[in-house]
């Protein structure tokens, strides 16, 4: 006799996720829709290391200079989907103008609502991670 199926989400290792984030956001940065593959990172919102997953609805497909940006805090995604650049990039660095130009927009979202960044791994981020 067998039991009812059980369904569960599949891990993805590093690999896999880079792929899935990169293919779910069509090739394009979430924020300047730059699709020049060498420079597009798969970014994690909750990293591995603090506890985040390798799933596509804790990525973001970044510009490599964003995605930094984003790990130190320096910008952010909102829950409503908005990009927030922290005013310490101009105190730290006195510069950022190209970032700034983007704060306040709404980003690329994957056509698939399943696959949109999880609204509480942002807020997390925003709480955690954000430089106010």
């Amino acid at each position: 006799m067998f039991s009812d199926p059980v369904f569960a989400r599949r891990r993805l290792g590093q690999g896999a996720f880079r792929v899935l984030v990169t293919d779910t956001y069509g090739r394009q940065c979430a924020i300047t829709s730059e699709h020049t593959l060498p420079v597009l990172e798969a970014a994690h919102i909750k990293p591995v290391a603090l506890g985040g997953e390798h799933l596509v609805n804790n990525g973001l497909l970044l510009r490599s200079d964003i995605h930094t940006l984003f790990d130190r805090g320096y910008v952010t995604v909102t829950p409503d989907y908005t990009f927030r650049v922290s005013p310490r990039l101009d105190a730290d660095w006195r510069n950022g103008k190209i970032y700034y130009q983007q704060n306040d927009r709404r980003i690329n979202l994957p056509a698939d609502a399943a696959c949109q960044p999880d609204r509480r791994l942002l807020e997390w981020h925003m709480e955690e991670v954000f430089l106010k």
